[in-house]
């Protein structure tokens, strides 16, 4: 069976993405931080018929994150998808930095969680994928990587960089059957605590469908979703 590695996996997009690829006879590899987030996510994907299993790692532990993709390949023969979801990282008492409050100090944080956290995780199975001829790579973040949105000044620039980064490799990528795509969403992740009032939602499920569509599509490298 073809599997599929959720990095930074969530309660809700982690959840509905590896309930969409499950359905669709996908073995699901989920990575986090927390062992117990990823104990109530697998125990709901079993609930579905879903074949997933947890290896807990966190995404600034390079090595860490490296040693759980290598675990998830071995348990499931290989990783034909990686979908990596770009973390906000809290700096402070925020989760956001406005763009005239960046400093490298408040930016770091999320370039070590967004990009690097991101390319270290494809390092670990793009050459398996060129090896095969085929793969899938899908990077997930908020809009302020393609949007200027100036309270979200640290993240966007973050996520800017991981965008940048990726359409790059699709396009090394074309000739050898891995296709890489950039998600970013423009709406909050329906049920997300905190969110505002007036906010823009979306069924997580939606979301974690449109990610299946680019990966049976292999395109367009960069998707903006908005509800």
């Amino acid at each position: 069976m073809p599997a599929i590695a959720l990095v930074a996996a969530g309660t809700r997009l982690g959840l509905s993405l590896g309930r969409v690829f499950g359905s669709h006879g996908f073995d699901v590899a989920l990575i986090a931080r927390s062992a117990e987030r990823l104990g109530g996510l697998t125990g709901k994907l079993a609930a579905e018929d879903v074949n997933a299993a947890a290896f807990p790692a966190d995404v600034a532990d390079r090595p860490g994150l490296v040693a759980a993709l290598d675990s998830a390949a071995a348990r499931f023969g290989g990783i034909d998808v990686l979908q990596y979801s770009a973390p906000y990282v809290r700096v402070g008492d925020s989760w956001m930095t406005g763009v005239l409050d960046v400093t490298v100090e408040t930016l770091r944080p999320q370039i070590e969680g967004s990009c690097y956290g991101g390319i270290a995780a494809t390092r670990a199975v793009l050459p398996a994928m060129m090896a095969a001829g085929t793969g899938t790579v899908l990077f997930t973040t908020g809009a302020s990587a393609v949007v200027p949105t100036p309270w979200a000044g640290a993240v966007g620039a973050a996520g800017a960089a991981l965008h940048n980064w990726a359409l790059n490799l699709n396009g090394a990528l074309a000739d050898k059957g891995v296709y890489v795509g950039h998600v970013a969403l423009g709406a909050w992740i329906a049920g997300t605590p905190g969110a505002p009032a007036d906010a823009s939602l979306m069924e997580p499920d939606e979301i974690a469908r449109i990610h299946w569509d680019l990966h049976t599509a292999r395109g367009p490298a960069e998707r903006l979703v908005t509800s």
